[in-house]
Parts: structure tokens; sequence; C-alpha cells
């Protein structure tokens, strides 16, 4: 045996809000050391589990078995036309440079870059654009260890039926190595960001989401306002006008995190003025354009901790439900300093897609992680399972198997799945228990 166990280190995800104490680490540099790694675990009778960037906010990666770091593992394997081998533990923010010589990007993105390849795709990141699916529809083959330690390739031409699992698996079926993404030409994107009047958005709603390649928007609680984002793809040797440094340093680091994180903490410790604060707050941000690279206009650096649940609906019962979500924050008096985030995305066809069989609307609300979100989410989930809703995987709710089969017609088929790849539960944990069933 060429790979070592470290001794036990306490793990907490980036939101403090899931937490764990495995057994032992070990940090695998080899897909062969991965391999071996989970048979170890198997003779010892220890449960697995691989761990990315711990930006989900769910107990996804909690385990008190053996934790795999895969930051050893990550980089370009292999570039055949668009299709892009990577290594589990490559971060979305390297694809940029990782890219680049081949003149490729991500098709779409969400607004964070911290995570890994393999733990977004996993948990079902998405961005926002009524054309675009989430990350993991753009997997085109992968290739897993699964619970009996064998390694699996799965593609068009070998084990295709699996593939609808395992491109979105919640790390329940094996853990990842490698994936072939699909990507695109490195393309531009023509931002224009500006507020506008709540009540016009949701009534433009459809429109406005149809219209545009992509589009999203932030409400500040207590406020009429929208905080619009309208990004138009332009080919990559289109003009660009990218924002100057001063601008961005004054955007990015000293109005949305600087300023922002104290705000929060203000508003913490007097929530009366939490309602003045977000009127404040939505007159000095989100009014500018610019051109440049997609990476670039896609990704906001955020470094004010914070937890969060998001639901996908129906897009077209976006607005009614984020009426109801205001009506509900009034009606019970909270004080809610972040904003609401509102997206949109294609229909797909993985098994446990949010947007599964649905064209979706996306609606996510956050808290300081300093706060007890509790109240608050188990408030807006009960609104968004009134529409429907579909919980993000990585994003704290409070639904289980029972409920979820609700909202999941297939979910008995990626559990049969999961009895195939990992029979004996080699990478389970209390949160797949409650969410898949043991």
């Amino acid at each position: 045996m060429s790979v070592e166990l470290g001794p036990a280190e306490p793990w907490t995800n980036w939101g403090r809000s899931a937490s764990s104490r495995p057994a032992a680490v070990a940090r695998p540099t080899t897909v062969d050391e991965v391999q071996q790694l989970v048979r170890l675990a198997a003779d010892r009778g220890m449960t697995v589990k691989a761990i990315g960037a711990g930006h989900s906010f769910t107990a996804i990666g909690a385990t008190d078995g053996l934790r795999l770091d895969l930051s050893g593992l990550r980089g370009v394997r292999a570039v055949e036309g668009a299709l892009v081998t990577l290594a589990a533990g490559t971060h979305l923010w390297e694809l940029e440079s990782l890219l680049a010589p081949y003149g490729l990007a991500l098709a779409n993105m969400g607004d964070i870059d911290r995570q890994t390849i393999a733990g977004a795709t996993s948990t079902g990141t998405h961005g926002t654009g009524a054309a675009f699916g989430g990350l993991s529809t753009q997997i085109r083959a992968a290739t897993i260890v699964t619970g009996t330690g064998e390694f699996l390739r799965v593609s068009a031409t070998e084990n295709a039926e699996l593939l609808p699992a395992v491109a979105l698996g919640l790390g329940a079926l094996g853990v990842v190595v490698e994936l072939t993404v699909e990507c695109v030409p490195a393309f531009l994107l023509n931002a224009v960001e500006r507020p506008e009047r709540l009540g016009t958005v949701l009534e433009e709603w459809g429109d406005r989401v149809a219209g545009a390649d992509h589009f999203e928007f932030y409400w500040f609680p207590h406020t009429e306002v929208a905080l619009t984002k309208t990004n138009t793809r332009l080919p990559v040797d289109a003009p660009r006008a990218p924002l100057g440094r001063a601008r961005r340093w004054v955007d990015d680091e000293l109005m949305a995190n600087g300023l922002f994180g104290g705000t929060v903490a203000l508003g913490r410790a007097v929530p009366a003025l939490v309602p003045p604060i977000n009127r404040i707050s939505a007159r000095l941000t989100g009014n500018r354009g610019f051109t440049d690279l997609s990476t670039r206009v896609f990704v906001t650096d955020r470094r004010v901790r914070f937890r969060e649940m998001e639901y996908a609906i129906p897009v077209a019962e976006v607005p009614d439900a984020l009426r109801e979500i205001r009506a509900l924050i009034e009606r019970r008096g909270w004080r809610i300093s972040f904003p609401v985030e509102v997206r949109a995305a294609a229909a797909d066809e993985l098994i446990l897609s949010t947007a599964a069989g649905r064209a979706s609307g996306y609606i996510a609300v956050h808290r300081s992680w300093r706060e007890d979100p509790e109240e608050y989410f188990r408030g807006v989930e009960e609104i968004m399972i009134g529409h429907g809703g579909r919980p993000h995987w990585g994003k704290l709710h409070y639904r289980d198997r029972a409920s979820l089969e609700t909202v999941y017609p297939r979910l008995a088929e990626f559990a049969a799945v999961r009895d195939r790849l990992d029979p004996e539960r080699r990478f389970a944990n209390p949160y797949l228990n409650r969410v898949l069933g043991p």
C-alpha cells in the first residue's frame, strides 16, 4: 500500500453551517491512490467522503470516516475539440487560465468560482439564462471510483444509462476523479447592471428572462428596488470595455465586501437599522456597464460569509413566489439584511437536477453566518413547497426522502443506481441518508 492516512483533522464548511471530525484524512495525488484509499477504507469498515472547496452549505461533505482531500488532483487531463477532461479537484477559478490556450470556456457559470469542478457538478451548481442548464448538463463523461473500489467510466459509449445519475450524483455514487466537460469557444459578455422598480421587474419577468442571454436580479428586503443584471454574449474578438481597476475595487472590494460586511454587522447589532441600510445599499450599488471575458462577468468575489437556501420552481411562478416571500417578511417583522437572488435556467434530463423536466426559476435567500437562519428559511421553504419547489442539494433545506419524492419523480431510479454502485454505503453520511434513504 503506497498511500498513507493522515491524522484526524476537524472539518468545517465555508458557511460554518456544517462540521465533522473524520477518523482520518488522506490527500491522494493520483487516481490510483484514490482507488487504493477506497479499498483501504472498505477493509477497515470506514465510510469515505471526498471534499472539494467546502462551499456546500448542507452537511453533504461531513464524515466520521475517511475524508479525501482532492486538492492534489487538479488540471487538464486531455482536450479533444471542445471536450476537456479535468481532474476532479480543479477549481472553477482556475479554468480561465487552463482553457485559454485552447480558446475555450464553460458555457455558463454561477456567480462564485471557489468550488471544485467535481463538487460544483455533484451538487447541481448553476448560473442563469433561459437557454442554459446547470454545470452538470455540460458533462459528457466521468470516471469514478465506486463503493467496491472499482474504476467506472461513464460516457455516451460506456455505461451510458448511468450518465444522468453520475453527472449530478451528490457524492453518493462514488468518488469522482475525472470529468469530461463540453466547452464552448471563449466569449465576452456585455453586462448592464442597474436598479429598477421591483414591481416592474416582476411584471416583466417572463419577457426579461426570454429576451436576454442571461438575466437575474437581487432584491433587498424592505425596499422597492431590484438590482438587475443583463448579460449579452459576444464573440471573443468583439471590442472590450472592462471595468477600470479603480472602479472594480470600489464596486467589488469596498462596496460589495468591505462596506457590505460592515452594514451586515451593524444590522445584526441593531436590527431596526436594517431597512434604512438596505434602502441606502440599493441606491449605491448596481449601476454600471462593461464588457469583458465571460468569467470576469459571471463571477463575483464574495468574502462576506453567509448561509444560503435556494429553491427551483417553475419559471413562470417566480413573481408570485417572491411576492409571497415579501409579504411573509413584512408579516413576521423580520429584518433581513442580505438580498434575495433570483435567476432562471433551462430544463434538462438529469435525474436529480433541480431543473429536471421543466424550465426553472431560482430564488435564493441568505443570512449572515452569525445569525440563525432556520425560522426565515423554514418560512420561505414552506412557500417554495407550495410552488412545487426543489431544493438546491448544496444549500440548506429541511426536506427528507419522502418529501423529495413528491417533486423528484425519478428519485427511486437514482436510489437504484446507488444500490448498484455503492451497495455497502461506503459514501453514505447522515445528510445523504436523510435525502436518499439509508
